[in-house]
């Protein structure tokens, strides 16, 4: 009796795997965190300047992440 018993097929995601949450808050986050090892290294100028740019496109992407779906 239980092979007449059809098991539902899992729904496919509407998204993409790289426009998920998981993944992209992952990237958001190292992104951040290089932010600031850029803003903490006193050896190239170059780096420091940047530091600032990278985490607020760190913490903007976390932001806007944080909508997508799971």
């Amino acid at each position: 009796m239980t092979h007449l018993i059809e098991t539902p097929v899992p729904a496919r995601p509407k998204r993409p795997f790289f426009l998920r949450r998981g993944p992209m808050e992952t990237i958001a986050t190292v992104l951040i965190g290089v932010g600031f090892l850029m803003l903490f290294q006193p050896f190239l100028l170059v780096l420091y300047t940047y530091s600032l740019v990278t985490l607020l496109a760190g913490t903007v992407m976390f932001i806007i992440v944080s909508k997508f779906p799971e």
